[in-house]
């Protein structure tokens, strides 16, 4: 197993152990007294710490897996040399110090890592929280809980929030199977973790809180890999301007952007949890329950509006009501009263006791038209909430379960059973639906051995026109640059580009009119807010537009180099805009959405990154809130979906091929019934200097 002496060590050596009470080095001596391993205390100042033998350094202890160092930063290199001389495989840095406070700490962590890697010292942190494996008895660590074993791993990259993980998780009876700090991630990072989890068999859902990869096109990979096998939740901090500032100054890490991250965790199979309480949620569920096959669900309430809640929190989440077979409704009309409702959802009356409700729940459960089954209980006066829930945990289900006991302290009890046996229990219906979704998007995940496709293409072509932008000094593209798209094989206007109102009119009456003629300076990105572009009907027409719009822009934008105005062939279809931007974690993250006010006003778009496939491209276009305008609803004109989709591939080869590009939009890419037009794009470059 990877990284097996970090997880599974046969034996820890505490670098700093202290006698003192408050001290790092003494919480970490006393959460290792259950260690079932051994565990060597080094200090040179003390010869017995906690009864137990000390050493004066890591050499001179007894040979050991796992090192956890808590002594001052500019102590620790000389002491990873010690534990690299010692044959110690992993270190767990507690100490901060580092990267997070400046600069002189970036460069003793780099002298850290430059050390371990010389005798090949895994080195996790450095200022992390630690490591623990509730299945040793190791919590190698300075939390103040120790947890219990269970099959839920938790990462995460801050210290502080892993402590309330675990006492929430303590007081909610939720335990693990590991749990880890990752700290500034200096050399042990999200994906080793991922790589090592995966092989656990103890471990079901793998559960992370990040602020940002270190790696982001290898945590696309691992991830998928992982998630293929078991299903990975994680919550990504710092997804705000603010919180991304945020991020810096308290890890050092880099943040991405959030539309890289989301599209990296849907292409991964990865659930991404939007809240602390949703990771909780989803990673129970998870942990304790069978998957569903489907996304039918089974609602049995004692109360008519948990069970309207439900249904509504459901249908919400894009789950189904499930249509029960006439065989299960007999069944339940054959024992519920004639007033309880025997369709979905089923309402058992608030007089129902335990068995009759348990009942109901047995009944639903063996539909085959039931994937899953959620039980919404209110305490009214009649009801024996522990009861329910014993006769609920009595049988062992092969379908999802999920509890919503509603209530305060009249319910504790029973929710308790519930945990012990492993149903998990929300406060509110909501929050359950919210869960079972997760459950039936991961089931519903495939991931795909497709490869993105390759077209023939003028690889040359563009090759040749972005050394000549680089001759001229521009960093930026645009008209001038069409043919850029063509030799990608994106189809654009028939165009002319002039520099006079003689050759405007000549180039129009060529084309035919009507035309749109467009001001040509790749340094404008918006020409209709400077009176730069123009539809053009006849030739009287074309000869004023030319010389009024130069007039325009040299008046609004009297600094921009003009190269003259583009004269192209009028094309009419949905204006779609397809774009793809670098991100510094994934690299290349496209873009796509209807053009126009829908991506300025409403900024419905979808993203994903690069190399994409043509089921990814495919999706891409569906996922917008306004596809149905493209696919034609209500007997609309339908659009060339297919088009499209193979366009915005092109683009994926296109800006991957070319790494020069940081920025590149198709702005409208016109959707036609057959095919689709290119009338406008703008691209940045960022030359390699080196």
């Amino acid at each position: 197993m990877k990284l097996e002496s970090l997880l599974f060590p046969k034996s820890i050596a505490v670098i700093g152990a202290s006698p003192k009470r408050g001290k790092v080095g003494n919480a970490l001596l006393l959460n290792l007294k259950n260690f079932q391993g051994e565990v060597y205390p080094v200090n040179p100042n003390y010869e017995t710490i906690l009864g137990m033998k000390c050493y004066s350094s890591v050499i001179d202890a007894p040979p050991c897996e796992l090192a956890v160092i808590a002594i001052p930063a500019p102590f620790v290199p000389s002491v990873v040399e010690e534990c690299g001389r010692a044959g110690v495989k992993c270190a767990v840095v507690i100490s901060a110090g580092f990267r997070e406070s400046g600069v002189e700490g970036l460069r003793l962590e780099k002298e850290v890592l430059k050390i371990a890697s010389s005798y090949g010292v895994r080195i996790l942190g450095p200022n992390c929280l630690g490591v623990g494996n509730p299945r040793t008895g190791m919590n190698a660590s300075f939390s103040a809980t120790s947890p219990r074993k269970g099959n839920i791993a938790v990462v995460s990259q801050s210290g502080a929030l892993l402590t309330s993980i675990l006492d929430w998780a303590d007081r909610m009876e939720v335990g693990f199977s590991a749990f880890v700090s990752l700290g500034n991630k200096a050399d042990i990072d999200e994906v080793d973790l991922l790589e090592a989890l995966v092989e656990d068999d103890e471990t079901r859902v793998i559960m992370i809180y990040i602020e940002g990869v270190s790696d982001g096109r290898r945590f696309l990979e691992t991830a998928k890999k992982v998630s293929a096998i078991k299903p990975v939740v994680v919550l990504k901090g710092g997804r705000t301007g603010a919180g991304s500032r945020a991020v810096s100054s308290h890890t050092g890490s880099i943040a991405g952007s959030e539309s890289a991250y989301t599209a990296a965790f849907k292409q991964s199979g990865v659930i991404q949890a939007s809240s602390l309480e949703e990771l909780f949620d989803v990673a129970q569920v998870f942990a304790y329950q069978p998957l569903p096959e489907g996304d039918r669900v089974a609602i049995v309430t004692n109360a008519g509006g948990l069970g309207i809640l439900g249904t509504d929190a459901c249908v919400m989440k894009g789950l189904r009501l499930s249509d029960f077979s006439s065989s299960t409704i007999d069944e339940l009309r054959s024992f519920l009263p004639p007033s309880a409702n025997v369709y979905n959802p089923v309402d058992v009356l608030g007089d129902a006791d335990a068995d009759v409700y348990s009942r109901a729940v047995f009944t639903v459960m063996k539909d085959p038209n039931v994937d899953a089954v959620m039980c919404l209980t209110s305490p009214q006066a009649m009801t024996d909430i522990e009861a329910i829930a014993k006769m609920l945990c009595s049988r062992q289900f092969s379908k999802t379960i999920l509890a919503s006991f509603v209530g305060g302290s009249y319910i504790e009890k029973g929710v308790s059973i519930l945990r012990r046996a492993g149903i998990p229990n929300y406060p509110y219906p909501e929050r359950a639906a919210s869960a079972l979704n997760a459950m039936v998007k991961y089931t519903m995940f495939k991931p795909s051995k497709e490869k993105p496709e390759r077209f023939d293409v003028d690889y040359h072509k563009v090759r040749e026109i972005l050394e000549n932008v680089r001759k001229e000094g521009r960093n930026e593209l645009g008209l001038l640059d069409m043919d850029m798209l063509s030799a990608y094989g994106i189809t654009i206007p028939k165009y002319r580009i002039v520099r006079s109102a003689e050759e405007a009119v000549d180039a129009a009456s060529r084309i035919g009119y009507p035309v749109v003629m467009k001001i040509v300076s790749p340094q404008i990105s918006h020409k209709t807010e400077v009176g730069g572009v123009r539809v053009v009907s006849d030739r009287d027409e074309a000869e004023v537009v030319y010389n009024s719009m130069l007039s325009s822009v040299k008046r609004y934008a009297p600094d921009v180099h003009v190269y003259g105005v583009m004269v192209q062939e009028m094309v009419k279809g949905k204006e779609t805009i397809v774009g793809a931007v670098e991100d510094v974690q994934f690299g290349k993250v496209l873009m796509f959405g209807l053009g126009g006010i829908y991506v300025e006003v409403l900024k419905d778009v979808s993203f994903r990154i690069s190399p994409i496939t043509k089921s990814e491209a495919m999706e891409m276009v569906r996922e917008i809130k306004t596809y149905p305008l493209i696919a034609g609803v209500r007997g609309g004109e339908r659009c060339d979906v297919d088009a499209i989709v193979e366009c915005i591939q092109r683009i994926s080869q296109l800006v991957e091929e070319h790494p020069e590009i940081v920025e590149f939009e198709i702005n409208p890419l016109m959707a036609l019934q057959k095919g689709c037009v290119a009338v406008d794009f703008r691209a940045n470059v960022k030359w390699d200097e080196s």
